[in-house]
């Protein structure tokens, strides 16, 4: 996917670059913040993978899950119980944090604690909270909406680096297909990275697999298949994946069916970067 002449934008998170032509880098952790010892156990099991592996990685918990099937199921701690925990991840474990937003007035406390802000899929359009995230000069992880082209991300990532930061992320996370369904299109992953002037890419294997409303009240998802897409989009060359993992998927409160077993990332990991390291190479 890379053009060996023009790489495209390098965005440094950490000490985590993101760019389509460098090594492949993690974005990994829970659907949604526990509690404080929840995420911490998690962080330092992802740390020291990562660090076993020589990948880079920048955690990942959400604070709310305000897009949830049923008005009646668990969101989350809440931001002001969360600021707290990402903070102490950063400067106990020095792991790089993101954490979605889901209103302007967000941005600016999150931003205070964490490294990458990130807008939901169902939110990429919202201008005033894509401003808003820009202006807190933090990385901004846009995830593309299963309702837009890929080619709907240029207009998408332009809002973020016309209003003055650069550090601007896109990641796939499937399309609508159907009922209770989303379909991965492995096009789409070269397809940003031209219309967005060579921002890195991300391939969000775990919400790729997800269906939507799937088990009526919440959604349902293939966990068995992460690992099948995962490879194709890094087989294509991406910047990142984004895998959400917990250490029992099936008792997590949001997103268990499409989650990713904390045991079992080891060797996907290695997978994938065996897969990244062919796919880099052929780029040049």
């Amino acid at each position: 996917m890379s053009n060996p002449e023009t790489h495209g934008a390098v965005v440094q998170v950490g000490g985590t670059r993101f760019a389509n032509h460098l090594p492949l880098a993690l974005i990994a952790g829970p659907c949604q913040l526990e509690g404080r010892s929840h995420a911490l156990e998690i962080a330092a099991a992802l740390k020291e993978m990562a660090a076993s592996l020589g990948l880079g990685l920048v955690f990942k918990t959400s604070f709310d899950k305000a897009n949830r099937t049923s008005g009646s199921a668990a969101r989350g701690v809440g931001l002001d119980e969360a600021l707290p925990v990402f903070a102490e991840i950063r400067e106990s474990l020095g792991l790089p944090v993101l954490t979605d937003v889901h209103a302007a007035e967000q941005c600016a406390r999150a931003a205070e604690a964490v490294d990458v802000l990130q807008i939901p899929a169902f939110l990429c359009r919202q201008t005033d909270l894509l401003l808003a995230a820009a202006a807190t000069g933090r990385a901004v992880n846009i995830k593309k909406g299963q309702f837009l082209a890929p080619w709907d991300m240029k207009h998408v990532a332009a809002k973020v680096t016309e209003a003055g930061n650069p550090n601007v992320i896109v990641t796939e996370r499937g399309a609508s297909f159907g009922y209770n369904t989303l379909v991965s299109d492995m096009r789409s992953l070269p397809i940003m990275a031209q219309v967005t002037q060579g921002a890195p890419v991300v391939f969000d294997a775990t919400h790729s697999v997800q269906q939507p409303g799937g088990q009526g009240a919440s959604s349902g998802g293939q966990r068995e298949f992460v690992s099948v897409l995962a490879r194709a989009a890094v087989a294509v060359g991406v910047a990142g994946v984004f895998i959400e993992t917990h250490p029992d998927p099936d008792r997590a409160p949001s997103d268990g069916p499409n989650m990713v077993a904390l045991k079992d990332m080891p060797a996907l990991l290695e997978e994938l970067l065996a897969f990244d390291r062919i796919a880099k190479r052929r780029a040049g």
